[in-house]
């Protein structure tokens, strides 16, 4: 079985971390690390004050449902791209680009992260460029892109069950 680790970079909404907790519980994602201003649940360590940490916990947990205590996450302010490569993963960027590849025909490796970006811009270009590769999902309808959470949750069934 591959070993996917997540990187959610600059998502803004609590409904679509909580979403992508649930979906990489579901499908077994190794750890989560969230970075950016992505809205995070309580930690440990969590410098927040305390009614904000507990509104944007409870946030997460609406579509989380529980999956925000099960997945193991950190939180930094940026992704750690050289010290996963360095460790034997290849980074994988979620884009639309002229350099991706479609999902659906990649070459997935056995140690994967799948690096997200935010919900209208994506991923900026100077995070894309130290990706390894870039996958798209092909669209068939008229808009241009799915949802973060959505088109997380397909590429991650992709790599962790097809």
């Amino acid at each position: 079985m591959r070993s996917v680790i997540l990187i959610a970079h600059n998502i803004r909404s609590t409904h679509n971390i909580g979403s992508i907790f649930r979906t990489a519980e579901g499908l077994g994602v190794e750890e989560i690390i969230i970075s950016g201003y992505t809205p995070y649940p309580t930690t440990p360590d969590d410098s927040r004050l305390p009614h904000i940490r507990k509104k944007i916990t409870s946030q997460i947990h609406k579509t989380a449902l529980g999956a925000e205590t099960i997945v193991p996450f950190r939180v930094l302010s940026n992704p750690p791209l050289n010290e996963l490569q360095e460790s034997g993963y290849r980074i994988v960027g979620l884009e639309q680009s002229n350099r991706s590849t479609p999902l659906q025909t990649y070459p997935a490796p056995q140690k994967i992260v799948l690096m997200i970006g935010e919900e209208v811009d994506g991923i900026k270009p100077e995070i894309l460029e130290l990706c390894d590769d870039i996958v798209e999902i092909p669209m068939v309808g008229r808009k241009e892109s799915f949802n973060v959470s959505v088109a997380t949750g397909m590429a991650l069934y992709q790599f962790l069950v097809l």
